[in-house]
């Protein structure tokens, strides 16, 4: 038995969880072998101090990456015990490092706005901004917006049915600026994408198959390039973007944390440490005695 492919299966088929998380728990996994494999080590006879020595053996990575294996350990070994193939964690004196916040970058309003502002000449072009448009009104997940169907958006009601981390649907409303967009792009322009046969995904590339994650990422990083927006920018800065500026106009955490998909309220509650430094920044700039 291959202890890494079963423990793969649990996670897909008992835990439900994305082909994205499993993706991440393997690569995690792979390391910690080929460390076990240099040590001549047993997975099944492993002890906190050698846990606690791979951990050292790694401690060249980000503390957030530390914390990652250490939560995939941990759910392994879990698994382990469960099917009766050891009795004792050796994950259970091992403690998670004290993360820093990390916030998330944000584009300002006017930054969204010129990025937004594409030229309609071609049929990349009205597809592009109708991406962008539902992505900034509705914060979905670069995965959720890539797999999205003809028939997720009811363009009557002005809505977006998406499937979110953990197999979770929600509906998201979405205003006139991405309303227009959509309109335009699947009347008008979506039909040209299609090659020998019709596809049911909304958002399609020029070989008329579903968008990627990579090809809206490379798409993304053009725009801004053209535009002359110098952020660090990444698929996820539109969804940042978009709760922050729902949360600056007076929306409440609650609302934002159904739209956002976000399972705990802690979550999203990230989004008010960005505000506050946005506050500070302006006071700061604005203020006679703000100073620098």
């Amino acid at each position: 038995m291959n202890p890494i492919e079963e423990f793969k299966k649990y996670l897909l088929i008992d835990r439900h969880y994305s082909d994205n998380t499993i993706s991440s728990y393997m690569n995690d996994l792979d390391i910690y072998f080929e460390y076990l494999s240099k040590k001549k080590l047993d997975y099944k006879n492993i002890n906190t101090n050698d846990i606690r020595e791979y951990l050292k053996y790694i401690n060249n990575k980000d503390e957030r990456t530390v914390a990652h294996q250490i939560s995939v350990l941990r759910g392994f070994y879990k698994y382990l015990i469960m099917e009766n193939t050891i009795k004792i964690s050796p994950m259970e004196n091992i403690d998670l490092p004290k993360l820093s916040k990390k916030l998330p970058n944000v584009l300002s309003v006017e930054e969204v706005d010129k990025l937004l502002d594409i030229n309609l000449n071609t049929m990349y072009d009205y597809r592009n901004k109708a991406m962008l448009e539902l992505m900034y009104a509705t914060g979905l997940r670069v995965s959720e917006l890539v797999n999205l169907k003809l028939e997720d958006v009811d363009l009557n009601n002005a809505i977006v049915r998406t499937m979110g981390k953990g197999s979770k649907e929600r509906i998201v409303p979405f205003g006139d600026y991405a309303l227009k967009a959509l309109y335009v792009y699947i009347n008008e322009y979506r039909g040209l994408f299609f090659k020998k046969e019709v596809s049911e995904y909304l958002f399609l590339n020029n070989h008329g198959k579903q968008m990627t994650r990579q090809g809206f990422f490379k798409m993304l990083k053009g725009i801004a390039l053209e535009k002359g927006i110098d952020v660090e920018l990444s698929p996820h800065t539109l969804r940042h973007s978009f709760a922050t500026h729902l949360l600056n106009g007076g929306a409440d955490l609650r609302s934002i944390q159904e739209m956002l998909g976000h399972s705990n309220l802690s979550t999203t509650e990230i989004y008010t440490n960005i505000s506050r430094e946005e506050i500070k920044k302006k006071y700061h700039e604005t203020h006679p005695h703000g100073g620098k």
